[in-house]
């Protein structure tokens, strides 16, 4: 039986982790029930919502008999115990035992010390190490965490196939054939014959159908192979659930915001397939926006500043647009005061059900699972959800590539046939951006 001392950041972000260690003994410092405490009152809501959540888990427990400074059973065979002893324990001298990731360290030393397999779980990376550097075993919390961004899935692939299958998919537009990939993969399919002759497709489950992706010069922009999979899939409202991932100045907002104006009739009102748009971009400022002055559209315009800039590529396709900035500010501005596209905070988002929106999440990589799961979960009939990002940017301390919102979305809903999921790989910005970001790393 192991011991794992858990740190307050885990419960902040996954309280479901008391239950998260098998039949294991599960260990809480009372440094941090204390830490706890102190974000009952937190303004970000699901902070609140996780500290409440652990309390009335662990007071359940209580009432059911038992000490929790002795340990008692968790309704999945393991223990949970409160502890509030080893004091006494020697660390290195300079670390003050007032702060609360040295009492954390001191408690789990004790446990090694009297003879536990003891391992301190935790999200902070400086933690762990200093957990290293006193013998402790440290580890991240791995249950909500995928594969490294290398290994997650793509989302479509190459596949070189007999030259006459790829005859039959132009003629036919569809050809039965059954793979391995999940529904709502993508395939370039590549003659065996002759390379450069090809096609796009998209699996169906016992058929290959042919897809164009779309206009190819859409908005007077053109599409390559990943952009036209991933118009595919955000046209297509038989798949309520897009996923992109890519790295910067690969367009994936661009096209969401592209195929969402389209989607609610923007081009041509005969396409309307959606009420408007919503707009969800995770921010840590804007989690403090009810200190702020002003409605709460006047509070995240600052925050909607990238989303702005793409809509003013969309709204005026001239390359003359930028001649009269008033004007092209005044076409952008229309899209929200018609309530076209509508912005949120995540913050205003719990308890709603989204009912026949146009939702797109930007940065997505800055959610966190549980909150991923949120939105995903609050769908309502007719809603389809698309979440744009890019898994090595987190700006959270306590998540990485593995183990953020997007690439938790991406890895667990990747075999449902009610999501599509592509990376991009292409940057579209200047070759100045493009080679500053191969040389400055």
């Amino acid at each position: 039986m192991k011991t794992y001392v858990l740190d307050t950041s885990i419960l902040l972000q996954s309280p479901q982790a008391l239950m998260g260690f098998e039949d294991n003994i599960v260990v809480i410092p009372e440094v941090v029930l204390e830490e706890l405490d102190a974000k009952k009152f937190d303004r970000n809501l699901e902070i609140q919502a996780n500290v409440r959540w652990v309390g009335r888990f662990i007071d359940q427990l209580r009432k059911k008999g038992g000490k929790l400074n002795q340990g008692v059973a968790l309704p999945n065979g393991g223990i949970l115990q409160v502890e509030m002893n080893h004091r006494e324990v020697t660390l290195p001298q300079s670390w003050n035992l007032s702060v609360a990731d040295n009492r954390i360290l001191s408690v789990a030393l004790g446990l090694m010390l009297d003879g536990s397999k003891v391992a301190v779980v935790t999200n902070d990376i400086m933690l762990r190490i200093k957990s290293d550097l006193i013998g402790v075993d440290a580890q991240e919390y791995r249950n909500e965490q995928v594969a490294d961004v290398d290994d997650q899935y793509m989302g479509w692939s190459d596949l070189i196939v007999p030259d006459q299958i790829i005859d039959q998919l132009y003629q036919n537009g569809e050809i039965a054939w059954t793979l391995k990939e999940p529904i709502n993969h993508f395939y370039k399919l590549v003659s065996d014959i002759t390379p450069k002759k090809s096609a796009l497709a998209i699996n169906k489950g016992q058929m290959l159908s042919k897809i164009s992706g779309g206009d190819s010069s859409f908005y007077n922009f053109h599409l390559d192979t990943e952009q036209k999979f991933s118009r595919t899939a955000l046209m297509d409202d038989n798949i309520p659930l897009v996923t992109l991932s890519g790295l910067a100045g690969s367009g994936k907002t661009l096209i969401a915001l592209s195929a969402g104006l389209d989607k609610i009739g923007f081009r041509n009102i005969k396409n309307k397939s959606y009420r408007r748009i919503l707009v969800i971009r995770p921010s840590k400022g804007l989690e403090d926006i009810g200190a702020l002055p002003g409605g709460e559209q006047e509070k995240i315009a600052p925050w909607l500043r990238p989303i702005h800039d793409n809509l003013e590529q969309l709204v005026d396709g001239s390359p003359d647009r930028y001649n009269d900035e008033a004007e092209l500010s005044d076409k952008v501005f229309e899209l929200f005061e018609r309530r076209m596209i509508v912005a949120e905070s995540m913050a205003y988002l719990q308890g709603r059900s989204l009912v026949n929106y146009f939702v797109i999440i930007d940065e997505a990589q800055n959610l966190t699972p549980r909150q991923a799961k949120s939105i995903v979960t609050r769908a309502g009939n007719g809603t389809k959800i698309v979440m744009v990002g890019d898994p090595q940017q987190v700006n959270d301390i306590y998540m990485d590539q593995r183990s953020n919102g997007l690439s938790y979305t991406i890895e667990t809903m990747k075999e449902s046939p009610l999501h599509a999921h592509i990376t991009l790989t292409r940057s579209k910005r200047s070759p100045l951006a493009k080679d500053a970001a191969t040389r400055m790393p």
